[in-house]
């Protein structure tokens, strides 16, 4: 009885270390080559498993995706919003919000780069759920304490929504540093404040 718990233990360990080989493959391909290039042949040959292997692990696209994007974000996770909640005020809570993000941004470039060009892949969708969800959270955080003025203003939450944004980010960080663009993006949203009449 004992030798045949044995067994099943020793296998449930080799199946979970398969799995993770499998998904350390993912990852890697994603972030080196992108999710539309990332083919079932490439994680198999990188894993060191047969393509029934990966299929048996991961039965469709929308599977492995999933597994890459929690993997990931369970070792590199998104800034905490207790960063920018603790600060009363728009503005400083603005630039607490961007500077963490943005140092995110510039740490995990290379796989949000690739993540954010094949977004648009129908298995992507349940991934980019994540992301949508804290973004629309974080824009919340930012608006919250905000005049009423600005709080209403679609103006503001969409420029709050645009400084957010990694491609916004991406677009600017060739020639700022993180530094220049959140005084960059707090001089857009002055420029919105100023222009919306006080109620």
């Amino acid at each position: 009885m004992k030798k045949r718990k044995y067994q099943l233990h020793r296998r449930a360990e080799s199946q979970e270390e398969t799995r993770r080989k499998i998904v350390d493959a993912i990852v890697d391909l994603h972030e080196n080559l992108g999710p539309r290039a990332t083919t079932v042949s490439a994680i198999a040959e990188k894993a060191g498993v047969q393509r029934l292997t990966v299929y048996r692990h991961f039965p469709d696209e929308v599977a492995l995706f999933t597994a890459c994007s929690s993997h990931w974000l369970g070792e590199h996770p998104l800034p905490d919003p207790a960063i920018w909640r603790s600060q009363p005020e728009w503005r400083a809570r603005c630039r607490a919000a961007f500077a963490a993000l943005y140092t995110y941004y510039r740490r995990n470039t290379g796989m949000l780069t690739s993540v954010f060009r094949d977004a648009d892949l129908p298995a992507m969708q349940a991934p980019m759920q994540g992301f949508a969800a804290y973004f629309g959270q974080v824009n919340a955080d930012l608006l919250e304490v905000a005049e009423p003025a600005l709080a209403q203003s679609k103006a503001f939450a969409h420029t709050i929504g645009h400084a957010l944004s990694f491609i916004t980010w991406q677009s600017l960080a060739g020639g700022f540093t993180d530094t220049d663009m959140v005084a960059l993006v707090m001089t857009w949203l002055e420029g919105v404040a100023a222009s919306e009449p006080p109620r």
